[in-house]
């Protein structure tokens, strides 16, 4: 598995755990249309790194992938925390 095969997980992680965040926040407000939208992009972001790493299933890299995707979701749950309009004051 190329190393910018990797990269790519991780950005995704970031964007997908992102995405996971506004959509917490969007249910909260109670705003159905952005909770949707970014529903649906979670789901989507999820189940193609899912099918990505299935289809190429190896006992290292897979591994590794799967690893390395984690601490992007890990690295957007930090972003969306540490944004300031997400912050209460």
């Amino acid at each position: 598995m190329a190393i910018i095969t990797l990269v790519v997980y991780f950005f995704v992680g970031v964007v997908q755990d992102f995405f996971f965040t506004m959509n917490s926040k969007y249910i909260a407000q109670n705003k159905i249309v952005p909770a949707v939208i970014y529903s649906f992009l979670t789901v989507f972001m999820n189940m193609l790194v899912l099918y990505s790493i299935l289809t190429d299933i190896n006992n290292q890299t897979s591994i590794i992938a799967i690893v390395v995707y984690s601490f992007g979701i890990a690295g957007g749950t930090y972003v969306a925390m540490k944004l300031p309009k997400f912050r209460k004051k």
